[in-house]
């Protein structure tokens, strides 16, 4: 199984500058580089400081620059937010400029806060066929000479301006959660990206069961990887683990109202939550946290990781964001790399 890293710019206090973030950033991409990590993941976020990144290949440009081995995937681009021709476009020029190291993520998206935003209007259900229709578009642009008259999006031939390096294509991967993402990801040719949030491993061995549906009901087509993307933090001791569960408990309840939509924000910033917002919020609290997320000491991490080795997964992603310290990310990360690392050699 394969490790890489998903990671965002994130701030809660407006004194922190960005360009800080963008240097600490850089940091922890920079140790899962020199730990062998297998990519380092981006997404594509707005409005929002909870987590910062308007244009993920942005990032991977700055950070291609900086690395030399890792490879460098969105996780993900939001399909509706953007054309086919410039999809297309930006994602080759980073491949490109990365020298052939992108991997492209794409999801439906999720927050309706962005959605409000960037495109009012729209629901779960139109972004989910937006995405859809995005992929064998931009693989077709890719191509050449390539037209399109589709539910959502109508040009002329038009070729891709650059055509990206890797060949035939960079990756492509869905964010997938009901079956019917899964199966269009398989019959697409496309890897597969999961995660449960903080639904416990039942959910993991579910996602891995969708999967497995989808791969079984098109044999003529070859398995892809599928990726599991978990909030994963390692402890130096007991006290250290319940310190990062109380913290992990107050950040999914942050995500929980940012899903929500319904807390004024402010500078980007949400209004703090309320004794009563978060105890209606039970899922998150931090027995759950502790049992749902991959929280403890290096043997706890190793031996729940096994287990989703032995399930089927290819790359297991660590979510890094937190709300936690830059200092903190890097002990937790470099306890991952010197202690559970090294059981999977």
């Amino acid at each position: 199984m394969k490790f890489s890293l998903f990671v965002h710019m994130e701030r809660s206090d407006l004194a922190k500058p960005h360009s800080e973030l963008v240097a600490e950033l850089e940091e922890l991409v920079l140790m899962a580089e020199r730990a062998g990590f297998e990519t380092a993941w981006i997404g594509e976020h707005h409005g929002m400081e909870f987590t910062i990144s308007p244009n993920p290949f942005i990032n991977i440009a700055y950070l291609s620059a900086r690395t030399s081995r890792i490879r460098l995937g969105t996780g993900t681009v939001i399909a509706p937010f953007w054309h086919p021709i410039k999809l297309a476009g930006e994602a080759a020029m980073a491949d490109v400029i990365s020298g052939g190291r992108l991997d492209i993520g794409i999801a439906r998206g999720a927050y309706s806060y962005e959605y409000q935003r960037v495109f009012p209007g729209l629901d779960a259900w139109g972004a989910g066929q937006r995405m859809r229709e995005i992929i064998p578009a931009i693989r077709g642009l890719w191509d050449g000479d390539f037209e399109l008259s589709g539910e959502f999006w109508q040009f002329p031939s038009t070729t891709s301006a650059p055509k990206p390096l890797q060949k035939p294509y960079p990756p492509v991967w869905v964010a997938a959660r009901d079956p019917n993402s899964h199966d269009f990801a398989v019959a697409n040719g496309c890897k597969v990206q999961v995660t449960p949030l903080a639904s416990g491993d039942d959910e993991v061995t579910s996602l891995m069961q969708r999967f497995n549906t989808a791969c079984d009901a098109h044999p003529d087509i070859p398995r892809p990887e599928i990726m599991l993307l978990m909030h994963t933090f390692v402890a130096e001791d007991a006290a250290d683990a319940d310190r990062l569960t109380r913290d992990l408990s107050n950040f999914y309840c942050q995500f929980g109202a940012w899903f929500q939509n319904k807390k004024p924000v402010h500078q980007g910033i949400l209004e703090p939550l309320t004794p009563d917002e978060i105890a209606a919020m039970p899922q998150y609290a931090p027995d759950k946290i502790r049992q749902n997320l991959v929280i403890g000491e290096a043997d706890e991490v190793i031996a729940r990781l096994k287990t989703y080795e032995a399930l089927g997964y290819d790359q297991y992603s660590i979510w890094i964001d937190s709300g936690l310290s830059h200092e903190r990310k890097k002990k937790s990360l470099q306890l991952f790399i010197d202690r559970v690392m090294p059981a999977f050699l």
